[in-house]
């Protein structure tokens, strides 16, 4: 299972119109149908369901080249020739304060690491409040300043909002949407066409802290352990990723469905394969024993401060130094790299040499975790 670099996709085709048609027609016919009739957790849980549900509803009805990418935000271009990029996201996790963050932090790192993971440097977030009534205002004004010094912290203004309030036990307390605007510097391109044989997958910290922490301090479990969330603004991080590695081809944020399912889908997108190291894998103890207890596998866990890179091999030593400099990249490693095939698939390899196939999240094993 090993392809060769100097593959075809090495030289960097420029795909025409058509071909980007094709290929959207391609991966429509891969995506998992609905067959469904009712909304289940599973719909929000990132995974194949996910998929199914905004396909059969959101594409088919909204369909346009903008929304069809599927990215973490859509990239717009500007009149001047200047690219943004705009991303929206709800926040509904309970508990609302966890160990290590809150969902005040959530919502602003969670539209700001969308915006860095496509390339922008985040700028503007506006923000919606659904406040249930009788919600404590000590508690909403906690919640409010978190997200006030989530943003300083993370460079960015928010600039604009709303507020609705709805009767008692129509809003599990309250629920926060943002939408973020980030600007693209000129020179910079990321994208799953980029991508080649013999790409690096590099990971810039632990997997499944988030999911863990916020699993566990719903206090359902009879399960205790010393697990923080890992909620933080990744830019600072992806800006010393992009400036050591200029030719790094592609991020993605492994929330929801976690770093098995964004694997998933960049192995889908580029018709390639995504070749996983078990061993090379950064986790921490507690968060592996949890996992282990409760019959989770960490690379569907969901990580709200990491993200997941392709870099050219040419570039790995100097991409992994730059991030380990960070204090949020300390942690960060290679855990795998991009392979000829099984095409559009995921293969984890263990440290005695057999493979297994990982395909994206089924179910929802961790709800309410954003």
């Amino acid at each position: 299972m090993s392809g060769s670099v100097s593959d075809y996709r090495s030289s960097g085709p420029k795909f025409a119109e058509s071909d980007v048609i094709e290929r959207i027609e391609s991966y429509r016919k891969r995506r998992p149908r609905l067959i469904d009739e009712h909304i289940t957790l599973a719909h929000g849980a990132g995974g194949k369901s996910s998929a199914a549900l905004l396909d059969a509803v959101f594409v088919e009805a909204f369909r346009n080249p903008l929304l069809e990418s599927l990215g973490d935000g859509a990239v717009l271009t500007l009149p001047s020739g200047e690219r943004l990029v705009m991303s929206t996201d709800s926040f509904v996790v309970q508990p609302r304060r966890f160990p290590g963050g809150s969902i005040g932090e959530l919502a602003v790192h969670g539209t700001a690491n969308d915006l860095a993971v496509s390339g922008a440097v985040p700028q503007w977030i506006s923000t919606a409040f659904v406040i249930e009534e009788g919600f404590s205002v000590a508690e909403l004004k906690e919640i409010v300043a978190d997200m006030a010094t989530a943003a300083a912290v993370a460079g960015v203004q928010i600039v604009t909002g709303d507020t609705k309030v709805v009767a008692k036990g129509a809003a599990d307390g309250l629920f926060i949407t943002t939408t973020g605007v980030g600007v693209i510097p000129a020179d910079r391109h990321l994208s799953a066409d980029s991508v080649r044989i013999g790409d690096k997958v590099l990971l810039s910290g632990s997997m499944g802290d988030h999911g863990m922490a916020v699993m566990l301090a719903r206090g359902d479990l009879a399960l205790e352990a010393d697990i923080h969330s890992d909620t933080a603004s990744v830019s600072p991080l992806v800006e010393l990723l992009l400036a050591a590695a200029p030719s790094t081809r592609w991020l993605r944020d492994p929330t929801r469905g976690g770093v098995a399912t964004v694997c998933n889908e960049l192995a889908q997108d580029c018709g390639l394969a995504v070749l996983l190291e078990e061993d090379a894998m950064p986790i921490h103890p507690m968060v592996k024993g949890a996992c282990e207890m409760l019959g989770i596998d960490p690379l569907y866990v969901a990580n709200e401060g990491k993200f997941v890179a392709i870099v050219a091999a040419e570039e790995v030593d100097a991409a992994l130094a730059a991030l380990r400099s960070h204090p949020l990249g300390a942690e960060a490693a290679e855990i795998g790299q991009i392979i000829a095939e099984p095409v559009e698939s995921v293969v984890v390899r263990n440290v005695f040499g057999g493979s297994r196939m990982v395909d994206m999240l089924v179910g929802d094993p961790l709800p309410r975790i954003c």
